[in-house]
């Protein structure tokens, strides 16, 4: 999995609530069992029309935001089904971080293990990212793990808590198959006496 540890890009906004998981990749895009090719299909009902056509008012769809890296959003992101291919979907398009004031838990859980940063922030933090999201490319907000800080292109600090596993597996990149291999020597080692003591096993 990718480290995170210090994100200076685009921020989009949507500044809906209740974004569910179905809006995020919808469930005809669930066949897959592969991280990437998601990313196209990233908010697809909103993102194109019944030909498939792009729609120009979409936010990601607009030039200014087709690099975004950071997504600032309502209340409740994340929310419905349990689908991991939300996160897969956003990571391929290439977000890194999302913003709002409300995660679903299991969606916010999946972000982590995909190398995705969510920031849980007060409604009147977001609100000010909001404003400086909808500056587009005139402006890049930096978000900093190790300082658990989001700095604006004014110079506004805003910080925010997070859990320290969380952080430190994002930081060395370790998602639960990189946090298994962190103890193959002890596995190792266990499987080694294991088949001495019990060679029938």
């Amino acid at each position: 999995m990718e480290k995170f540890e210090k994100l200076s890009g685009i921020a989009a906004p949507m500044p809906m609530i209740n974004i569910d998981t179905d809006m995020i990749i919808p469930k005809q895009f669930l066949k897959t069992i592969k991280r990437s090719g998601l990313g196209v299909n990233l908010f697809d009902e909103m993102r194109y029309d019944a030909d498939g056509k792009e729609i120009p008012d979409f936010v990601l769809n607009k030039p200014a935001y087709r690099n975004a890296e950071i997504l600032v959003a309502g209340d409740n992101f994340g929310c419905g089904s349990s689908r991991e291919h939300a996160p897969w979907a956003i990571k391929d398009f290439g977000i890194r971080c999302v913003i709002a004031p409300s995660f679903a838990d299991i969606f916010y859980n999946n972000c982590f293990k995909n190398g995705i940063l969510p920031v849980p922030l007060p409604q009147d933090q977001v609100d000010i990212l909001m404003e400086e999201a909808q500056k587009g490319a005139n402006a890049r907000i930096e978000v900093d793990l190790v300082s658990q800080t989001i700095t604006t292109s004014d110079g506004t600090t805003i910080a925010f808590e997070v859990d320290a596993f969380k952080k430190h597996c994002l930081l060395e990149g370790l998602d639960d198959i990189g946090l298994t291999m962190e103890k193959a020597s002890a596995i190792d080692a266990f499987e080694g006496n294991l088949s001495v003591s019990r060679p029938w096993v």
